[in-house]
């Protein structure tokens, strides 16, 4: 049985080939000849899936800035079999004035390592595969040393693999208020962070209306199935973080603190001031918010809205009641 080639192995691979031809590779060159391809290539078969990870992987290769051309005769007008492709070497090549040494290199490649575990994972990947591009050879005891960072929700990989295949995903999702989970199929289109948290954005199944889901409260595994969806169109990422900028506005809530405190330290700094020493926050959910407020106790006093003083009052009551106090 072949060895599994690594998304990060086949991309470099690819890059590779097309830098070392000057009259551009078809797409039956690629398949059947590039590493992490021909190992699944199937010569007269159906090899539609392979044709879509090409595609998928063209677009990765273009957005590290690489320019990958297509080259199509005009004989050929309307066949694509027939488009050639390439990576014209003068293109790709590093300004003259522009150099790294060795040691350079090596920290670069630990600022990607950094991530290698962690919630840009995807990002790393193509990022290495850019540094080993440039054919400098790195310090490599420094790799030794590389950091692991782990700052994602267990829902991050499999959803960030599965906007990566265009495959629908399943998921159990609690909504705040609610005391059971509620399935979700999803075509995934984009993993944003805001307000310091990771949403996903895509299309709701059901709906059929575009919706944002909070990671933190995905409950159990994600399940991405075998079904394909279309690759959306526009940029995702910055529909999704605008939606959630104008939820974030239209959101408010008033609260005192007490001075000096950690509250005041730490809402302070996200915090608009009003009048008689209120504190103005914005925000995109509402139990969230309501977490953090009653983690400060006595330091916080909420003023408004009605749902978030209850929100809070609710939590310190419940902890007070696990604690065995009494309503004061």
């Amino acid at each position: 049985m072949a060895v599994p080639v690594s998304n990060e192995e086949r991309l470099f691979s690819l890059v590779l080939a097309l830098l070392a031809t000057e009259t551009g590779l078809t797409k039956a060159d690629v398949l059947s000849s590039v590493q992490g391809y021909r190992q699944r290539y199937r010569p007269g078969g159906n090899n539609a899936s392979l044709e879509r990870q090409f595609e998928r992987d063209k677009e990765d290769v273009r957005d590290l800035g690489v320019p990958l051309e297509s080259i199509e005769l005009p004989a050929d007008q309307g066949a694509s079999q027939y488009t050639r492709y390439r990576i014209p070497k003068g293109a790709y090549d590093l300004p003259a004035d522009v150099t790294f040494t060795p040691q350079e290199i090596a920290l670069l490649n630990l600022a990607a390592l950094a991530w290698r575990e962690g919630s840009l994972s995807g990002e790393s990947r193509r990022a290495l595969m850019k540094l080993r591009s440039l054919g400098i050879d790195s310090d490599e005891p420094l790799l030794g040393y590389a950091p692991r960072l782990r700052a994602r929700d267990a829902a991050f990989d499999p959803l960030s693999g599965a906007i990566e295949r265009h495959h629908l995903v399943r998921f159990g999702y609690l909504k705040p208020g609610d005391t059971q989970t509620r399935r979700r199929q999803l075509a995934p289109h984009a993993l944003v962070q805001f307000g310091g948290r990771w949403h996903v954005h895509g299309t709701d199944q059901r709906s059929g209306e575009a919706r944002t889901f909070l990671l933190s409260r995905i409950v159990g595994p994600v399940e991405e199935t075998s079904i394909d969806f279309p690759a959306p169109e526009g940029d995702p990422a910055a529909d999704a973080l605008a939606s959630l900028r104008e939820e974030t506005a239209r959101n408010v809530a008033q609260v005192t603190v007490e001075p000096g405190s950690d509250a005041a330290a730490r809402l302070g700094r996200r915090a608009e001031p009003a009048d008689d020493g209120l504190l103005t926050l914005h925000y995109t959910d509402l139990q969230v918010l309501a977490d953090e407020l009653a983690s400060f106790g006595p330091e916080v006093l909420v003023h408004e809205p009605a749902a978030l003083v209850a929100a809070v009052r609710e939590r310190l009551e419940a902890v007070a009641a696990a604690h065995g106090g009494t309503d004061g």
